[in-house]
């Protein structure tokens, strides 16, 4: 690894260490957001495009670093800017940040772990590569996975950057909706988890399997 990506390293390291060292995550909870809810919404008024702008920017790094309060930004998004602006906000913040995260992946490690596996992942990122639409929005749709192990893992792949951000921002959509949709009720929600019901799980679930069928569409033709 050059210098470059160790800096790189250093740096992301030394955020995190800050951002958990000085209590940080106290202010991405729940509770929190609402008892100062009121606050955030006359700032808002008073100052929209200072809060928004600064709304985003951490949205990107909590995003992008995979720092724990993305869920309850975004409840917080649906309360403070409503659906449509909210929905807007998050969703191009969470994409942005998600692509950084597979960016700084791809850059850092990618060519070390091609190297030292470069025999075992070559039929895996032919097809992955191929079928990559498919693959990643059913992982975005399906909550089997973190979002940043997502960012993570297919940052090592061949998958094209530009099909990654714009399959994830699609993917993700869906998702941002519930959460901002929820926002705007904030008071009556309890918990975070509380948001996707069943019944909402298993819609985003069922359309992520849809994803899958045309690439089984193809296995079994191919077979016949």
């Amino acid at each position: 690894m050059n210098k470059n990506k160790i800096f790189i390293v250093l740096f992301v390291v030394i955020i995190i260490v800050i951002f958990y060292m000085t209590g940080l995550e106290q202010y991405m909870s729940l509770d929190f957001l609402k008892l100062r809810m009121t606050e955030f919404i006359d700032y808002y008024n008073s100052h929209k495009l200072l809060v928004i702008f600064a709304y985003a920017t951490i949205y990107i790094l909590v995003t992008a670093l995979a720092l724990p309060g993305a869920a309850v930004m975004t409840l917080a998004g649906g309360a403070v800017f409503g659906i449509h602006i909210g929905t807007a906000i998050v969703s191009i913040s969470s994409t942005v940040g998600a692509a950084l995260s597979f960016a700084g992946a791809r850059y850092l490690f990618r060519d070390w772990i091609e190297n030292k596996y470069k025999n075992n992942l070559v039929k895996f990122n032919e097809g992955i590569e191929k079928d990559s639409f498919n693959y990643i929005l059913f992982l975005r749709l399906v909550p089997l996975f973190p979002f940043f192990v997502i960012n993570l893992v297919l940052g090592l792949t061949r998958v094209k950057f530009k099909t990654y951000v714009l399959t994830s921002w699609i993917g993700m959509l869906p998702g941002t909706f519930v959460f901002i949709y929820a926002g705007k009720q904030l008071a009556g929600i309890d918990s975070v988890k509380s948001v996707m019901s069943g019944r909402v799980l298993m819609a985003l679930s069922m359309l992520g399997l849809l994803m899958l069928v045309p690439l089984f569409y193809k296995k079994i033709k191919s077979k016949m």
